[in-house]
This record gives C-alpha cells, structure tokens and sequence, in this order.
C-alpha cells in the first residue's frame, strides 16, 4: 500500500500500567489538533474500542492475529485508517503476552512488528525510581525487532521522583516523552469484565475521555510522538474491503484455514437487500464493525434494534444478530419487554436466521437468573463466580445459517454466566483449546454460542447468513 499513515502502538509492561489511559488521551490529544485519527486495539476487547470512538470521532477497530490470522492484520489495518492523518494502536496486557502457549501469537509485539510502527511503553513508575532502567533496558532488548523507540512514565509523584527517573532512563538511551503524575484518577469505572461501555455511561464517558486528552496533552510531547509515528515502515498487503473479501472462493461450508486471505476481486452482484437487524443499545454492545460491513456487502440492508427500548423487531426483518454484552446488568428491563421477545421467538419458528453470540445466547434462552427471556432455547442461564477466558480453536460439527460441519474458525470466550441445556439441539462448534468439548447450540435456523468470532476470517460465515435469510 501506498503513502502508510502515520501511527504508533502505545504498550506497556502488564496490565494495569495505564495504557489505555495513554492511548485514549493520545487520540483526544491528536484530534484537538485538528488531526483525523485512526484507533486500533490489539486482541478481542469491544470495550476499548468504544472509548476510542468517543476520543476520535472514528469506529474503533481491532487487530487480533490469532482470530484473524497475522496476514489480515495489515490490511485490517489499512481499511481502518483510510484518510486519515495518523493512526494510534492500543496494545494489549504486557508488551510481550499473547495467546496462551502460541509464542508471539496475538501479542502487541507482533501486532508492532507486523505494522512496522514504533512502540512507545507506558510504565507505571509509582513504586520505582532507578530500577525503571533496567525494567526498560529488558524490554529494549528483549526483541530487537520490536523498536520501542520511547517511554511515558506515569504516576509519577513529584518533581524530585521524576529527576530520578529520567537520571536512570539517560543511561538506556531511550527518550522520556512524557510524564503523568500521581493523581486524582480519571473516572472509567468497571465491573466483572472490565470498564463499563461506553453506551451506558455517554455522557460521564465523554467527560473521562476529554480528561485524559488533556491530561496527556499537558504531560506528553505530542510533536515527538507525531514525529515518531511519521516515522514508522511501509505495511504489507492491500486494504481490506468487505466485498473483495466476500468475493474470495472460499467457503464456510467447507473446511478452512481459520484465516484465509481475502483476495482482491470484484464484488459480486446480489439481489436486492433483505433486511437483517443488529442488536445493539447498551445491554448488546459488544460488535466488531467488519461484521455489520460483511453482511451490507453479502446484500443485507442493516437496520439496528435495541432490546431494551424496541418492542417490536423492525418490520420486514429476515434475519437478527445477536452480539455480546450485558445482558445479566439488563436481566429485568430485557425480561420485561415482552413484545420484542415475542418477536424474537415467532422470528424462529418462521426459520428466520438468528446468529448468537455470548450475550445472544443468554438472550435466546428460557430464562437468565430465574427472569424470563425469549424462550427460543430449552436452556437456563444465570451467573456465576467463574470466569471462564481464553482463545478457542473451534471447529462447526452441526450444519448452521453461519457454518458447514467441517469449518474451522477461531474466537474468543469472556464471561461470567453458565448455561444449562435443555434437549432438541445440536452443539454448534467442537472445542479444541484448552480441553476438546462441544459448544453452542444449533436449532433449525438458530446459531447461539458463548464463543465470539471475527468474521473478517471466514466472510464467507456473512454470505451465507443472509442466503439464509433471503431463502427463508
């Protein structure tokens, strides 16, 4: 690709050191300039990528090499950040931490390599002075393809701390591009699987993200740091684009590697639109953008509704996409719109396609802590203390509207709840990792899974849904 934009990865040595801070208050800071800036987050995370948004005035977009595969990361990229000025990408937990047991696989380290961007590395200096160079000096040469090309320390507690910690850093050789100090927090409150959305709190959001934008326009060196990102490589590959992708001969009815290439072709011609609606609203916010883009090119007309506010679906729907979310926090408001889970479970007894994932699940089921849901599942839903995480390697054992037995693909497990099954299903994926066991429920035309997917890997999973939903 021609003329990269500008960009960087902001990282950190573990969670918890304030990157999201850094990066979020960095794309404010940019965009108050007047710069047209790209966000990006390493690995799964829907919740980031809101906050993101807000700072930007831009979809936030993930790169994740192990849902997606390595080789879409350039071009993912690339389709995010067209027309714009400069790019920011948020990394992921430690510099270095990836997918369990897959090496550098889904890290940020790769994510910078493959991007050829600099990395700038927050550290959380709270409790250190002289010993921040040698943490700094083993991040340095850890991976001399990985240029972590400055650092911004934060929380840092006086004027007199920030003199030791710069006497320190003077002999790595890495440059000190800002300072944070130890302060009143910003207010990004969270609960049990990290920050709270953005769709529930918008307004408290926007006053947390403009905080941050000041916070590190005061203590960073934003003309370095756009210096270092004008800086970065050329990036591999040619910019995604959803109806190219479509267009690709391969099939989700057949197995496949879970990150075939899109190659580039022309899009092909499809009938007139059918009309797929999207949950969203703030109990369904968990989405990536590339899936409601796949399904417009598949020849779907994408309409949005919210099952907290909407009671009927939109009329003429074929179909319905149920994403993450928070569904356990809206338990009694979903529960007590019964109009909307009416249509839901009429919408499956016509055959009309249903895709759920994590949150949809729940959704679907009989009931979720004892309130009533849409019943489109003989299956009980309710929360629990464990938190079950992780990358899957999965493969589709039971024909559905996403998938052929045989297809394998990739996602990612995050919650909180459990789901106890009733009869009359089929699994829907067989899990390989950690431990092999079958997943989901396929139901004539319904998919529910507690496994999220990045259809950017297989686009074919978009074609034929809304087949699906145009031959129902």
């Amino acid at each position: 690709m021609s003329g990269p934009v500008p960009r960087l990865v902001v990282a950190a040595p573990s969670s918890g050191s304030g990157k999201t801070t850094v990066a979020t208050g960095l794309m404010a800071a940019f965009a108050a300039r007047g710069l047209a800036v790209s966000p990006h987050k390493v690995g799964p995370d829907y919740i980031d990528p809101g906050y993101h948004a807000l700072a930007t005035g831009r979809t936030g977009r993930n790169l994740d090499a192990y849902l997606c595969g390595p080789e879409l990361l350039g071009p993912l990229f690339a389709h995010g950040a067209r027309g714009c000025d400069v790019a920011v990408v948020e990394g992921v937990m430690g510099l270095f931490d990836g997918a369990a047991g897959e090496g550098e696989l889904a890290s940020t380290a790769q994510v910078a390599k493959v991007l050829r961007a600099p990395v700038v590395l927050v550290v959380d200096a709270s409790s250190q002075s002289r010993s921040v160079a040698a943490l700094v000096h083993g991040f340095v040469s850890w991976d001399p393809e990985v240029r972590i090309a400055g650092v911004i320390l934060n929380k840092v507690a006086s004027d007199r701390h920030e003199e030791l910690l710069r006497d320190a850093l003077d002999s790595v050789g890495v440059p000190v591009l800002g300072v944070l100090r130890r302060a009143a927090p910003v207010e990004t409150p969270s609960r049990h699987l990290g920050l709270v959305p953005v769709a529930e709190r918008r307004r408290a959001a926007r006053d947390a993200v403009a905080a941050m934008g000041a916070m590190v326009a005061d203590g960073c060196d934003l003309d370095a740091l756009l210096g270092l990102a004008r800086g970065a490589g050329p990036v591999a590959g040619t910019a995604w684009d959803a109806a190219s992708a479509l267009a690709s001969p391969a099939s989700p009815a057949a197995p496949a590697s879970p990150a075939s290439p899109a190659s580039p072709a022309s899009p092909a011609r499809v009938a007139s639109p059918v009309r797929v609606a999207v949950a969203g609203g703030a109990a369904f916010t968990f989405s990536y953008a590339e899936h409601t883009e796949l399904l417009a090119a598949a020849g779907a007309e994408v309409v949005v509704v919210d099952p907290l506010r909407d009671e009927r679906l939109p009329a003429g729907t074929r179909g319905l996409v149920l994403g993450g979310g928070f569904p356990e926090v809206y338990g009694a408001e979903l529960s007590a719109n019964e109009g909307l889970r009416a249509d839901v479970a009429a919408l499956a007894r016509r055959g009309g396609p249903i895709a759920a994932e994590c949150a949809g699940l729940l959704y679907l089921c009989r009931e979720l802590d004892g309130l009533p849901m849409c019943g489109v599942l003989d299956a009980s839903a309710r929360m629990s203390g464990r938190l079950t995480l992780g990358y899957r390697d999965a493969v589709a054992v039971s024909d559905s509207v996403l998938a052929g037995a045989g297809m394998r693909m990739r996602g990612h497990e995050f919650h909180r709840t459990v789901v106890e099954p009733g009869a009359g299903t089929a699994p829907a994926w067989g899990v390989r990792t950690p431990a092999r066991r079958v997943e989901g429920f396929v139901q004539d035309s319904v998919h529910a899974s507690y496994l999220h997917t990045h259809w950017a890997s297989e686009p074919g999973v978009a074609r034929r849904f809304v087949e699906r939903c145009r031959t129902s």
